[in-house]
């Protein structure tokens, strides 16, 4: 059976067979130490079965293969505070049972309990897979952002969506209406 719990310090060692996937964002211990220290209730772990090992470890018992980092951000008084999806990825094997579903509902749940609006995330334009499966969860583009995500070998900055799906507290679905034109990193607060 997998088990959902905190992420924990210990966790930075044990999920590197997730983050190198080439689609996944990878960040430095102090980014990862950051959310965990100021959004600990977002940074949720799933762990295979007692003994399976996925990893480049044998002294662990169980490693991580799914992991969801998120955060709570934005201004109340103009309708944009939120929880923001910084990070969601699963192991290559574990992918398609459903993993990711579930934590991007953990973390709805979480942002409708701190009275978000919405719950946005930032995908690469070209990672149809992800984009298809937020979209069945019910999210939506909200806008484009040109050359979100910096390219590696002398490529093209590659474009973002800004996908987002409204909570309960926008009843008029306010946070999810798209803009018409794309937007520049820069513009984004």
């Amino acid at each position: 059976m997998t088990t959902l719990r905190a992420f924990t310090c210990d966790d930075l060692f044990r999920f590197n067979n997730i983050n190198l996937d080439p689609l996944t964002e990878t960040y430095g211990i102090p980014f990862y130490l950051q959310y965990l220290a100021h959004w600990p209730e977002y940074f949720i772990v799933a762990e295979a079965p007692g003994g399976e090992l996925m990893g480049y470890s044998a002294a662990m018992p169980t490693l991580c293969m799914f992991t969801v980092m998120g955060k709570a951000e934005g201004s109340v008084a103009r309708e944009e505070w939120h929880g923001h999806v910084t990070a969601l990825s699963v192991a290559p094997e574990f992918r398609r049972l459903g993993l990711a579903a579930k934590l991007m509902e953990l973390l709805e749940e979480i942002s409708e309990k701190k009275g978000g609006f919405f719950v946005d995330l930032f995908v690469r334009v070209s990672n149809q897979v992800a984009v298809n499966m937020y979209k069945q969860l019910g999210y939506s583009v909200y806008r484009t952002v040109l050359e979100y995500y910096s390219a590696s070998s002398g490529e093209p900055d590659e474009d973002a969506y800004d996908m987002r799906k409204a909570l309960s507290r926008d009843t008029e679905k306010k946070s999810v209406i798209p803009l018409p034109h794309p937007v520049r990193p820069e513009d984004i607060e």
